[in-house]
């Protein structure tokens, strides 16, 4: 008789403290118990295992350690008292903090902040070569100003990227009078440079895949949402495909499109994007530029919501606060109330979608009110239309068919450079002729006279 195989044993997850601190005036999407339970799942999917937490309120980060110097005491008592290897603050830590937090807690402790967990995840669910050198290059311009010992603890610190953290090239040999962390800091900003090269030819490429869709017709539909909101499940009941699904945070990073047949025959192109998260770290906003194109440049944004999560609201206001950042907030939205199985009084979902505009309650995984739900998409790229006017120049052909074929004219005048066009278009087409409102075109007409 075999013997069974004995599963495999996985390595046993670092103890982690988590600290959150609540400063006067500051307005928040979260409160700090809530901000902290967040930190926790984001902990727990990085592969941590979370031992306790510390609070505290300030006026003001203290400029040394972030905290007060009592409250560091009190950390560092609570850290050796769990054992804990690795402790996470929920705010951003200057390079300042994080050093000289690391020099009161020892050298065994690993001290990071919510960007650099944030970060952690992305580098583990990064699959796409595309995704890769996003997370990589955010890595490396996180971890520049907080380079304070060798290499190699940039490689550990960089964690998922592994080897490809080490694949900047080796460090070379020093020259004179140069030390080993200003050869480490050289090989890391000439490692910035080739992957922002790379990323620009990544992004022309997405540039020229958009415009090939444009050209087609078929209209883009991005699901935008906080992270966990049920995206990629929704994108799966929709096109019947299997895009990677985790009841965990950050489950999908990578973009995903597909073919998705709306009421009356027409199609639209969902792509599935990276879930948002309060705190978005600026270094991964700067780095996912060409990710988060996919939102600006799609026709309507399907804003998928967990209703059953108690901050629902909350994160609903977190996601549209950062589409108007990265400057997709003129684009029409759908709002979908997702997960309405999960809740005791269904019926509850109703006073959500009052005061949420243009929203509709379903459940991606039972199947609930999706036909409802692509009704409301078909009637806003295809049925709900915009007042505009524009000056199109007459090398705009296809713009000036556009509104020909696609719009209502009002108003048409062709004048020297350009045509005046007045009237009403596709809700989803506004973001293609947004560069030629009347004011634009003027200013462009003054700049050739001058």
């Amino acid at each position: 008789m075999s013997k069974k195989k004995p599963e495999p044993t996985l390595p046993p997850r670092e103890h982690t403290f988590l600290v959150g601190v609540e400063f006067k005036g500051q307005r928040t999407i979260l409160a700090l118990n809530d901000s902290l339970a967040e930190l926790a799942l984001l902990a727990d999917t990085a592969g941590l295992e979370v031992v306790g937490e510390l609070t505290q309120k300030l006026d003001r980060p203290h400029a040394m350690t972030f905290i007060g110097a009592g409250k560091v005491e009190e950390l560092k008592a609570l850290v050796e008292e769990t054992l804990a290897q690795v402790v996470v603050f929920d705010d951003e830590l200057n390079p300042r903090h994080q050093r000289e937090l690391e020099k009161v807690l020892g050298e065994k402790v690993r001290v990071m902040d919510r960007t650099g967990l944030i970060l952690d995840i992305f580098a583990q669910h990064a699959h796409t070569r595309e995704g890769m050198l996003q997370v990589e290059l955010a890595q490396y311009e996180y971890y520049l100003p907080r380079l304070t010992r060798q290499w190699t603890h940039l490689a550990r610190q960089a964690g998922g990227g592994g080897g490809r953290t080490g694949s900047a090239g080796g460090v070379g040999l020093r020259g004179p009078g140069e030390t080993q962390l200003e050869v480490d800091r050289r090989a890391i900003r000439k490692r910035i440079d080739h992957l922002k090269d790379e990323l620009e030819k990544v992004e022309a490429h997405r540039g020229r895949y958009r415009s090939q869709r444009k050209r087609s017709r078929i209209p883009t539909v991005a699901l935008v949402g906080y992270t966990n909101a049920g995206k990629s499940t929704l994108l799966n009941r929709l096109a019947k495909s299997e895009v990677y699904v985790a009841d965990q945070l950050f489950a999908t990073l990578d973009p995903t499109t597909r073919r998705v047949e709306l009421p009356g025959g027409t199609n639209a192109l969902f792509t599935d994007t990276v879930g948002f998260i309060q705190k978005l770290p600026t270094t991964l906003v700067a780095a996912f530029h060409a990710t988060l194109e996919e939102i600006a440049e799609a026709d309507l944004l399907l804003h998928v919501v967990d209703i059953s999560h108690p901050n629902a609201l909350n994160q609903y206001e977190s996601v549209q606060m950062t589409l108007d950042d990265i400057g997709a907030g003129h684009i029409p939205v759908v709002s979908v109330l997702n997960k309405i199985d999960r809740l005791h009084n269904p019926q509850s979902a109703q006073e959500t979608m009052r005061q949420v505009p243009k929203s509709v309650a379903i459940s991606a995984s039972k199947g609930i009110a999706i036909q409802e739900m692509l009704s409301l998409v078909h009637q806003e790229l295809y049925e709900s239309f915009i007042p505009i006017e524009v000056r199109l120049p007459y090398q705009q052909g296809a713009l000036i068919s556009l509104f020909h074929e696609m719009g209502q004219i009002e108003r048409i005048e062709h004048e020297r450079g350009g045509v005046l066009m007045q009237g009403r278009i596709p809700g989803r087409l506004v973001a293609q002729f947004k560069p030629w409102t009347k004011k634009k075109f003027d200013e462009e007409v003054v700049e050739e006279v001058e």
